[in-house]
């Protein structure tokens, strides 16, 4: 699937999102490449696999190209084994906002203690709610994508 990702990010401050939770997906990725003008991730999400290439931000770091498409769990497994090193490990919890979803990712292994929270937008300029749990904007900040949680992660920060 091909489409313009629009999304914002933020540190989250508080673990009061869990109690809004609707859902919960454990998450194993790692980079095939990690270039910062492309990345191309495998990611094991619920015992599905999936192959995503993602193109370079715009200047605001809120937009850019994705295209993904689903794997046999056992393939992404063997693609896994190929990847650079610094396999993300993560629990991603979905939580609704009104009509936005946001996905709270809580990192383990080397990200321990980092936890992300990102909404995708229709436009650059839509408005959203921002519930009292949602911390900082980190949007555009590159040591925050995962790729480069993979090479750099939060616990050598």
């Amino acid at each position: 699937m091909n489409t313009i990702e629009i999304e914002r990010k933020f540190l989250v401050k508080s673990l009061d999102f869990i109690q809004n939770s609707h859902q919960n997906q454990r998450i194993e990725q790692g980079y095939l490449n990690s270039d910062k003008h492309r990345s191309v991730r495998i990611r094991i999400k619920n015992k599905q696999g999936y192959i995503t290439v993602k193109g370079p931000s715009n200047s605001s770091g809120t937009s850019r190209f994705e295209w993904e498409k689903e794997l046999p769990v056992s393939e992404a497994e063997q693609l896994l084994t190929l990847c650079e090193p610094g396999v993300i490990s993560k629990t991603r919890y979905l939580v609704k906002a009104n009509q936005h979803l946001y996905e709270i990712d809580v990192f383990d292994g080397d990200n321990k203690g980092l936890i992300v929270a990102e909404i995708e937008l229709s436009n650059e300029n839509e408005t959203f709610e921002k519930p009292e749990w949602l911390g900082e904007e980190v949007t555009g900040q590159t040591k925050y994508y995962n790729s480069q949680l993979s090479k750099n992660p939060y616990k050598n920060w």
